[in-house]
């Protein structure tokens, strides 16, 4: 348990340093004001009608980094100071949001696949580790009996949990790429408004990659106690 614990700190030292990061970034472009005066409302609304999208609605949501795509109602909600403030980061969060609902859209497959594994995963991430490690109390190093097959149940569930990390980049990269495309295309942005978006895009992405990452680390980690340890 011990390696576990130095591998949970060093993917949590990782995690903080990159979120840290992605924060202090959108902190310096969100004092990048754009020329244009368009608010993140106002970007979103104007991704959405460029690309024949008139079923989506631009919500405000409470918090700082709560903006999501909703494909359930088909909301594009974005939180408070992205909403309404004109800046290099708002204009990269609001487009990049709406670029998830251009893939919805689209039927874009990778997104698919994701939304079809929210139900599954939301319920197998819960439960998964304590079922590895229930069953390793239970016996599963001897490699046999309840406390084996146990442990593999709760491997099984972190491995679904890790394929959805997995799954969730490229969503996310494509999301951002649509949104860079757009703003590039449409000159939206200045070549300095535009550079701090791809930026804080770029950074924000990093999250995701870190976190799959420390996904498959602990999957492993856990396969090698369970089935390593086999007779």
């Amino acid at each position: 348990m011990f390696n576990y614990y130095i591998l949970i700190g060093a993917i949590a030292l990782v995690s903080w340093l990159v979120s840290n990061k992605l924060k202090s970034k959108f902190k310096t472009y969100s004092k990048v004001h754009l020329r244009n005066g368009m608010t993140g409302k106002e970007i979103a609304e104007k991704m959405l009608a460029d690309n024949g999208i008139r079923d989506v609605k631009v919500l405000s949501t409470p918090g700082k980094l709560t903006d999501h795509y909703d494909p359930r109602n088909k909301t594009v909600n974005l939180s408070e100071s992205v909403y309404m403030e004109a800046n290099a980061a708002a204009a990269a969060v609001a487009a990049h949001e709406c670029g998830h609902a251009v893939q919805h859209a689209q039927a874009y497959s990778w997104l698919t696949l994701r939304s079809q594994l929210v139900p599954v995963v939301s319920v197998s991430s819960k439960m998964s580790q304590w079922l590895v490690i229930g069953g390793l109390m239970l016996g599963a190093a001897a490699g046999a009996g309840l406390g084996f097959w146990v442990s593999v149940l709760g491997l099984v569930m972190m491995g679904m949990a890790t394929i959805f990390s997995f799954i969730t980049l490229p969503v996310e990269y494509d999301a951002s790429n649509r949104a860079l495309a757009w703003l590039k295309n449409k000159n939206m942005l200045a070549p300095n408004e535009y550079d701090g978006a791809e930026d804080a895009l770029k950074w924000a992405a990093r999250t995701y990659l870190v976190a799959a990452i420390g996904a498959l680390a602990s999957l492993l980690y856990w396969a090698l106690q369970i089935l390593g340890n086999r007779n």
